[in-house]
């Protein structure tokens, strides 16, 4: 048995117990502490943008149809039928005004309204047995947008989702919004590593100590304009609200020049004028950082490059985002979106998206580099003597606690939160306290729904 408080003490110090990157009973008990209780992105808008499009979205063991209604609205409904509990809808995605349950033929409208029950009255005796006016499909307990990102919780009483991004929405603008018609997605392509979910997660919210060793191979091939991978120092790591993520440095120029630098046109140049803050703007233009990786807890995560496409000196930007979907304590299901600004031109749509391919996606050459890590670390996690070892993450601290380098002041970095200059494992360590505080509150005991029933005293007389 582990000792949960031992291990969420360990955590808490910088020292992480090997063992909790393959373990089943730290993984059930993620399951119901954690992502029972977290706000966690399944879509965005732009996937569901005329009336009767829907995609279908796992949240662990549990199916979602994001649907959007007649009226407009975007609902998540659990894809299970009110009678006999076959999935309502199995297809991916697609347009629809209806869901059928090929069950029993028990059917609904897009929003969830039970609008067909086959022999309702030879069966049910009409609405006195089964009251079918009012029945939906369940909806999801709590459910929430963000710069059309749609993020869904188990938790029927969650924050409101701005209070638990907090400062994040700061950089989340970076990747979303950088006109005034916001992103649009494709994809996702989907694809499972054998490797456990956390490791993702961290990695994308602040390991640049990595890149100088992992991906030395594609730096040298010259698919970056930095001739060495060294330079990921030169950038900060950033903590603002529920994420963090990282940053390159940027050579000295205006604003302009340094969006330019990794490859914007002038005509996004402007329109991200228009939309981004001072702050915003001055992260780059002043402070010379330019986002790359980054993570929400616990995960969703983004990334922010600028390979040379084409055989060319060129470079082009892309934007992913991603999702750690675990399946078990050494499996994760990738989910893995091409993001790009809706007003952009063609051309760029169509350059990045092959800047993502190269880099990133199931074949990237960024990805094959990762997960061989990955699947080994969660491999050596499984066995005896893993549960011996406590992995040292206190990067950037000294023995007593003191930090190695200063957190940037505000006349240094005009955003939010904390960021620090050169390597360290501060998301780390902000990731895993977040994970621990979760993981040492017991699950609450959920309401159950009943379906048209009736009053269990009068079940029982009736038995």
């Amino acid at each position: 048995m582990t000792d949960l408080d031992l291990v969420l003490g360990d955590v808490r110090r910088g020292m992480v117990p090997a063992h909790i990157y393959n373990d089943e009973e730290i993984f059930r008990l993620e399951k119901e502490r954690l992502f029972s209780r977290a706000w966690l992105f399944v879509g965005h808008e732009s996937e569901i943008p005329q009336a009767g499009d829907y995609v279908v979205r796992r949240v662990l063991d549990d199916s979602f149809i994001l649907s959007r209604g007649e009226d407009g609205q975007v609902r998540a409904l659990f894809n299970m039928c009110l009678h006999r509990g076959m999935q309502v809808c199995r297809a991916e995605m697609g347009n629809a005004s209806h869901f059928r349950c090929p069950y029993h033929g028990w059917s609904y409208r897009n929003d969830g309204r039970i609008v067909g029950l086959p022999f309702h009255k030879d069966a049910y005796g009409g609405e006195a047995g089964f009251k079918r006016k009012g029945q939906t499909l369940l909806p999801a307990p709590s459910l929430d947008t963000y710069n059309g990102l749609i993020f869904l919780s188990m938790d029927p009483d969650a924050p409101p989702l701005r209070e638990y991004l907090g400062d994040f929405t700061f950089f989340l603008d970076y990747y979303t919004r950088q006109s005034s018609s916001g992103i649009e997605l494709r994809g996702p392509q989907r694809w499972r590593v054998k490797a456990n979910w956390k490791i993702g997660a961290e990695n994308f919210a602040g390991d640049m100590y990595h890149t100088p060793q992992t991906h030395t191979s594609v730096v040298e091939i010259g698919l970056f304009r930095e001739p060495k991978a060294e330079k990921r120092k030169d950038g900060n790591t950033y903590w603002a609200g529920n994420g963090g993520g990282t940053t390159y440095k940027l050579p000295h120029g205006t604003l302009e020049e340094k969006l330019r630098y990794v490859g914007y046109p002038d005509v996004m140049i402007e329109k991200m004028k228009e939309q981004w803050s001072q702050d915003q703007l001055d992260v780059i233009g002043r402070d010379g950082f330019m986002i790359s990786a980054a993570s929400i807890f616990p995960n969703m995560s983004f990334v922010h490059n600028w390979p040379r496409v084409e055989d060319s000196d060129d470079v082009l930007p892309f934007i992913s985002i991603r999702t750690w979907q675990p399946v078990g304590p050494d499996e994760t299901e990738v989910l893995s979106w091409f993001a790009v600004d809706a007003e952009a031109p063609e051309e760029f749509k169509a350059l990045s998206y092959k800047a993502y391919l190269m880099c990133f996606g199931s074949t990237g050459m960024f990805e094959q580099d990762d997960v061989e890590n990955w699947v080994s670390l969660t491999n050596t996690a499984a066995g005896t003597m893993a549960r011996r070892l406590l992995l040292n993450s206190r990067m950037g601290l000294l023995e007593d606690g003191t930090e190695v380098v200063p957190p940037l002041t505000r006349e240094q970095y005009a955003g939010p939160g904390e960021a620090h200059v050169g390597y360290g494992e501060y998301n780390q360590r902000h990731l895993l306290n977040r994970w621990a505080d979760l993981l040492e509150r017991p699950a609450e005991k959920v309401s159950q729904v009943e379906v048209s029933g009736v009053p269990a005293d009068r079940a029982e007389a009736g038995a």
